[in-house]
């Protein structure tokens, strides 16, 4: 098993279950940015930063019998569902990794909902630039999510807040 793919796993041994691809998509980005050890390359796509390697390893690991995925239709949509089988925790129990204060962060924001973690993951994509140009960023490339400047500043002060948790635990 690969080391990526087992730090992947942590995602899902520590949240417990992961609704929707977006999500998670987002919510390992992020994690990324905060300096968790995570290698997957990440491209700005359609709804945000976005990874073909993470989907790639999602879906290994649902082959390994390691996750479940698990469709629901919802109304002209599908949404997945995420958890680790008890295959995926054996493995864990075998193979442990540990990442300090990733339990935390990763439980913070599983309980937000993706259009906020979209928001904060294109916040982090562009934060090489100043916070003028990002918001001028994210009213051009995401005029159909109508962000406001109030979401715009929530998203910052929710970053630094992942930040603090991140450096105390």
């Amino acid at each position: 098993m690969l080391n990526d793919h087992q730090r992947l796993m942590n995602i899902f041994a520590l949240s417990g279950e992961v609704t929707g691809r977006k999500k998670l998509q987002k919510m390992v980005f992020i994690a990324k940015k905060l300096g968790f050890p995570f290698q997957e390359k990440f491209e700005f796509h359609f709804y945000g930063p976005y990874s073909e390697e993470l989907s790639l390893r999602v879906e290994e690991l649902c082959n390994f019998g390691f996750l479940s995925e698990t469709k629901e239709d919802k109304g002209g949509y599908s949404q997945y569902k995420y958890q680790m089988t008890e295959n995926g925790r054996e493995f864990l129990e075998e193979y442990p990794t540990e990442i300090p204060h990733l339990k935390e962060c990763l439980t913070n924001m599983n309980e937000q909902n993706a259009r906020f973690l979209e928001l904060v993951s294109t916040v982090l994509y562009f934060e090489q630039q100043s916070r003028e140009e990002v918001e001028v960023k994210i009213q051009t490339l995401k005029p159909k999510q109508g962000y406001t400047k109030e979401e715009i500043e929530e998203a910052y002060q929710y970053i630094e807040r992942l930040r603090k948790l991140k450096a105390s635990g």
